[in-house]
């Protein structure tokens, strides 16, 4: 033990002196960093400061991952210092057998940036192997007539070491008879030898017994011995001869078992026994599991698989030995020829696990190297991809090779690559193996939201529930994590910013949009947001989108009646209508409005009630009251119209109006209809009626008759009472028969009344003019009435005051059949025409209406308003012309005036307004009479 720990602290000096003597050599060293060490270091010694070799910071150690890539670890690298220490146990011999030069290669791989060091740890060889024999003991059999100088090979002794403490002589024990002589036998090894120095005498001595010893040049020196005991036998004089001293052969590797590798042949001159040759191996170490031998003919045989990667020769000793103990030996050197049999594999060193879509082009991404156990070409590798990926090999040194980026790396595309690296010999055939690394591509935030629609556009009914979702906008990101996780908000809109948030609201996460309160289709029709989505990444990315919401039209407004208008009582006003009114006659029109669009807006006119049935007919859509028969002489002079309004929407809303419509051919004859129209029909209190209205009728008659006689007397004295009429004293305004509450579209109209006596005539004139209608000075434009009365009632009524008759309405106001109301934009009373879908147009029905009726009571405009405006433009703007707006005005009638609202229309479509002339010849009749 003290001999083998002294030979380590010699070695150990020579390691420290190493790296001492290294500077001085270095200009005559490559690159790669050398250590010495001896074999059989402790676990934990220290080989070298490796960080100091390689100039690096130990700080840095820890970072770069600095570690050994071996197939066997027997050093470690310590990061803390820099220190390469042993590992796991070294012998030299069981690394590199009967090498003389054992180094192990080392590579040191370095990442942040990726590296390779090559080191190289040469193992010194220590004396710790002793020599040994194969066998403990031997025999030798001699034959007495054995001449001096005989030589009788021994088998060599065997040492594990190297160099200086691996075999170096033999000693035999003290023997007259023997001497040793120590020869070159085969490649390095010492094979003794005992040559026979004198004579022996079987019969003096028949066995001699000799001890021989093998030394090795170590420190101390060790040995091994082995007895050869000698027996003399009878004389042989004749040894076998080889056909030759050394046979070569050249074998390929992997051969079948059993194949004939060589035959060799023995002569022995001698004859009977002592020429029966036998063979036999010489050394059996490695070579009986290689090859068998016949030891009869000489042949040699393979027997296990021969590997050129385990041995590249053989060599093999052969004996001949004859029946008489003679033996001769020869040499075989069989040769190995590598065949390719190994593929190359390719062993990954270092692979990056950081490996994004925007690395650069170049960018190292794994280290691997590639070995092949074959020699010459056969171990010659290429390497390459099949595969079409962004990546391409490049070569390093000492076969290794560097993985790096060829191309744009696109997550959303390829989120990983298998990547096959193939290594092919260059070997006939040539063999390869494939090996698959898989990279996975990380994510960064290169792609925006994308939304499912370039825009959007939803149909939301009003009245719609306030919370309740109206739309979803979708978008998606290719993007991972929080690159890929949208949002939503709200960036823009028409309406007004502080309103917004009361209209709508959207889900952040859902993109769902919400109502937050109900819409109203007459306030709001539509309104347009901008929404954006955007992701979470840094910087985040976004995109926007159009969403337009159309409010849809309900049915939730009724019918609105504007004409017939109700009373200041809430009692419903008359119309009169001739009694000798033909069938089809217009008597009066119902006018309606809804503020509603669309068929929700479009008004139907219906009868309810009526006091008698087949009296009037009801136009369905213009609301037009007819006269459907003559008047008979059993019908009521009075009569009643129950009408309903309905609109076209699901369910149909309604409204009612109610029309009293008396007959009569006069004012006086209508107004004690109209002051009874609340009495009960019965006939006896319509009798007691009668005569009281009839008694009434001849005292005023009488009074005015005798009004009349005394003003023709006085007429005669003066020449200017013509004239009195027109004098301001003279003129007497009645109130109005309608009052003058048109607030809700009713259409006023009032009478002022002037008497003039005269000679001749007395005349009643009724001017259609008030301050609500026109100005004063229109008067000249208004129409009048006259009333004549006979001489005969001049005489009667002489000295009666003067009294005040009003004249029964002119007929002559109604409209012609071109003027009748008819369906908005109709002029010819088509009862199937089509509402407008124009919600613009209902709702700008009121202020038409009012509008065209304040023009309507000037008398010197045909309440045109304009050139095609019907007087909007003043007040809503000149984007309102009859162009735009639809004409209303066959919706509008004066009562007692032949003034149309059609005038200005029919001037625009180029036809000249009817004014009802058959209608004022039947009035002229009735006047003259």
């Amino acid at each position: 033990m003290g001999t083998r720990v002294k030979q380590r602290s010699h070695f150990g000096q020579r390691q420290v002196l190493f790296p001492f003597l290294l500077p001085l050599f270095c200009g005559g060293l490559s690159e790669q960093i050398r250590y010495s060490i001896p074999e059989e270091m402790a676990k934990g010694s220290v080989v070298g400061n490796l960080a100091e070799d390689l100039g690096l910071h130990v700080e840095d150690l820890l970072n770069r991952n600095l570690r050994i890539s071996a197939e066997k670890q027997y050093f470690t690298i310590n990061t803390e210092n820099g220190n390469i220490f042993v590992s796991e146990r070294i012998d030299r011999e069981s690394l590199c057998l009967q090498n003389p030069q054992c180094i192990v290669p080392l590579e040191i791989v370095a990442e942040n940036p990726l590296n390779v060091f090559h080191v190289l740890v040469r193992v010194e060889d220590i004396n710790d192997n002793t020599p040994y024999f194969p066998q403990n003991s031997i025999v030798l059999q001699i034959n007495e007539f054995a001449m001096p100088g005989t030589r009788f090979g021994m088998e060599s002794a065997i040492d594990a070491d190297v160099g200086p403490n691996s075999l170096q002589s033999y000693q035999l024990s003290h023997n007259e008879h023997f001497s040793l002589l120590v020869k070159d036998k085969t490649a390095g090894k010492n094979a003794p030898e005992l040559i026979l120095e004198k004579p022996l005498d079987r019969e003096h001595q028949s066995s001699h017994l000799l001890v021989l010893t093998a030394m090795d040049g170590g420190d101390p020196v060790q040995s091994g011995t082995i007895q050869i005991k000698i027996e003399v036998t009878d004389a042989n004089d004749n040894a076998p001869v080889f056909s030759q001293d050394v046979y070569k052969v050249s074998l390929p590797e992997n051969l079948p078992s059993g194949t004939s590798v060589l035959k060799v042949t023995a002569i022995d001159q001698d004859e009977g026994i002592n020429a029966e040759i036998t063979y036999s191996f010489k050394t059996l170490r490695d070579i009986g599991n290689m090859f068998m031998l016949d030891h009869q003919s000489g042949e040699i045989k393979s027997k296990g698989p021969i590997d050129f990667e385990i041995s590249r020769s053989y060599t093999i000793n052969i004996e001949a030995k004859d029946g008489g103990g003679m033996a001769t030996e020869c040499k075989i050197i069989v040769e190995i020829l590598d065949e390719n049999d190994n593929a190359p594999e390719v062993i990954f060193t270092s692979v990056s696990n950081s490996i994004t879509e925007d690395t650069e082009h170049g960018m190292v991404i794994a280290l691997f190297k590639t070995h092949d156990k074959d020699s010459g070409e056969n171990g010659e590798v290429t390497c390459l991809i099949k595969e079409k990926v962004p990546f391409k090999i490049e070569s390093s040194a000492n076969n290794y090779y560097k993985l790096v980026t060829d191309g744009a790396l696109d997550r959303e595309k390829t989120s990983s690559y298998n990547v096959t690296i193939t290594a092919t010999d260059r070997g006939k055939p040539p063999l390869s193996s494939s090996t698959t690394i898989t990279l996975h591509i990380g994510d960064v935030n290169d792609n925006a939201p994308v939304f499912h629609q370039a825009s959007y556009v939803v149909h939301v009914a009003e009245n719609n529930p306030p919370g309740a979702p109206i739309a979803q906008v979708s978008a998606s990101d290719p993007d991972l994590g929080p690159n890929g996780r949208v949002s939503y908000s709200i960036v823009a809109s028409d309406l007004e910013p502080r309103a917004l948030a009361s209209y709508v609201s959207v889900s952040a996460q859902s993109g769902v949009v919400f109502a937050q309160r109900a819409f109203d289709h007459e306030q709001l029709r539509a309104f347009e947001l901008t929404l954006q989505a955007r992701d979470q990444g840094s910087p985040a990315l976004s995109a926007n989108v159009s969403l337009r919401v159309l409010v849809g039209d309900r049915n939730d407004n009724a019918p609105r009646v504007l004409y017939p208008a109700l009373g200041p009582d809430g009692s419903a006003l008359f119309d009169t209508v001739p009694r000798a009114a033909q069938p089809g006659y217009l008597v009066t029109k119902v006018v309606a409005v809804d503020a509603d669009s669309g068929h929700n807006a479009w008004l139907s006119y219906h009868v309810l009630q009526a006091s008698e049935p087949g009296l009037f007919s009801l136009g369905l859509r213009t609301g037009e009251v007819r006269t459907a028969r003559a008047l008979g002489d059993r019908d009521a002079a009075r009569q009643r119209l129950l009408v309903a309004v309905r609109d076209g929407g699901q369910p149909p809303l309604s409204a009612t109006a109610t029309l009293l419509l008396v007959f009569a051919d006069s004012l006086q004859e209508a107004l004690p209809d109209v002051s009874e129209r609340q009495a009960p029909a019965d006939p006896q209190a319509e009798l007691q009626f009668y005569l009281v209205v009839a008694l009434a009728l001849i005292s005023v008659l009488f009074l005015l008759a005798v009004i009349l006689a005394v003003a023709l007397r006085l007429g005669r004295s003066s020449s200017s009472t013509t004239w009195g009429c027109l004098q301001p004293g003279l003129c007497v305004k009645s109130g109005p028969v309608v009052p003058p509450n048109y607030s809700e579209g009713i259409l006023p109209y009032s009478y002022n009344l002037c008497i003039a006596s005269d000679s001749q005539k007395a005349r009643l004139n009724f001017h259609t003019m008030t301050k609500e209608m026109g100005p004063p000075q229109d008067v000249s434009n208004e129409a009048s009435l006259e009333i004549s009365v006979t001489e005969e009632n001049n005489k009667l009524s002489t000295n009666s005051d003067a009294s005040v008759h009003q004249a029964p309405p002119n007929t002559d106001w109604r409209f012609s059949q071109a003027q009748r109301p008819g369906t908005s934009g109709s002029q010819n009373g088509d009862e199937t025409g089509t509402w407008p879908n124009n919600q613009f147009d209902t709702e700008m029905l009121q202020a038409m209406i009012l509008a065209s009726a304040s023009e309507a009571a000037d008398g010197s405009s045909t309440l045109g308003g304009g050139a095609g405006t019907m007087g909007l433009s003043a007040r809503y703007g000149p984007q309102f012309t009859l162009q735009h707006v639809p004409d209303y005005r066959q919706n509008v009638y004066i009562p007692g005036s032949n003034a149309t609202l059609t005038n200005a229309a029919g001037k625009r479509d180029g036809k000249a307004p009817a004014g009802g002339n058959g209608s004022k010849k039947k009035s002229g009749k009735k006047e003259k009479k």
